[in-house]
């Protein structure tokens, strides 16, 4: 794998998981301060964004972003209902029943779950240096959690329901498009990924009959949730997977449960302790060990 390549794909995951967090924050305050659901905000949020990035991809390479329906139609089905559109209700449906940090932390557990996936397809343990980097992803996200203290993390059966099940739907977004990345390209999967997905829940959910309060606040939010952490973000990421492999760049982006926790505390004004600095330096450790591992760089990625 190219040096520039990896550094590329380093910095681009790094940049979504970091949007990533810093749009997770602004869907809790829409939540809790906006009284917006995540029936209303996840089918507006993909659609849209779905909608912005296939036209810009349409505008860079016209028609060729609708040759992936004749070739791959199962695929980015698969990948905007069971990836893109499930992740982002899980996630957000899990920090309505919590917080941003504590929803974006169950999730993080989806790079241990595609760890274990790719070491059974190719048949072989993980290295140490990736077992370490997944002990600390774990420990870093239990201290953030629960500051040491399993008796501390106090979560409802449905925030414990949606942050697993987001997890789940991390690593399916994140290993499934991968042969899809490579035929067309990391913008044009995603922008298909939020359009199929964005239009699945708007037919479930019907955002339109919600009732919701519109205000400046509200359209700068969205716009931020939109921009920012979606297209953007997702866009960073998908890019970034492409260069360095899955298990590698997902490991990279979790930095967004630091993201998340820091906006968090700077924004919405919660609390931070001795314990999430710990966790902080757990997780962002995973990521100088993972750029400095080779033995894991020898094996297949999908």
């Amino acid at each position: 794998m190219d040096k520039k390549d990896t550094a590329r794909g380093i910095l681009l995951t790094l940049t979504g998981g970091s949007l990533w967090g810093f749009s997770g924050t602004c869907g809790q305050f829409l939540m809790q301060e906006k009284g917006i659901t995540s029936d209303w905000l996840v089918p507006i949020r993909l659609l849209t964004a779905g909608i912005l990035l296939l036209l810009i991809c349409f505008f860079k390479e016209g028609k060729r972003i609708f040759e992936i329906w004749k070739q791959d139609k199962a695929g980015i089905l698969i990948f905007g209902i069971l990836g893109m559109s499930m992740c982002q209700y899980t996630y957000f449906t899990a920090i309505g029943a919590s917080n941003a940090g504590t929803a974006t932390v169950m999730q993080y557990i989806g790079p241990v779950l595609i760890l274990i996936y790719l070491s059974l397809r190719h048949k072989r343990m993980p290295s140490l240096t990736e077992l370490l980097a997944i002990c600390l992803a774990v420990l870093g996200t239990f201290f953030l959690a629960t500051h040491g203290n399993p008796g501390t993390m106090v979560l409802s059966d449905k925030a414990l329901f949606w942050g697993l099940l987001s997890a789940v739907a991390l690593a399916v977004y994140t290993v499934q498009p991968g042969e899809m990345l490579k035929r067309y390209g990391s913008a044009v999967v995603t922008a298909w990924g939020m359009l199929v997905g964005g239009g699945m829940l708007c037919g479930i959910f019907q955002p339109w009959q919600i009732p919701v309060s519109v205000d400046g606040q509200v359209m700068l939010g969205m716009a931020t949730v939109v921009i920012l952490g979606t297209v953007l973000a997702f866009s960073c990421y998908m890019e970034g997977i492409r260069c360095v492999g899955p298990k590698k760049g997902s490991l990279y982006a979790s930095i967004e449960p630091v993201s998340a926790t820091f906006f968090s505390v700077v924004w919405m004004k919660e609390g931070f302790c001795f314990m999430d600095l710990v966790g902080f330096a757990c997780i962002l450790s995973t990521i100088f060990l993972l750029a400095a591992d080779k033995g894991g760089s020898r094996s297949e990625e999908i």
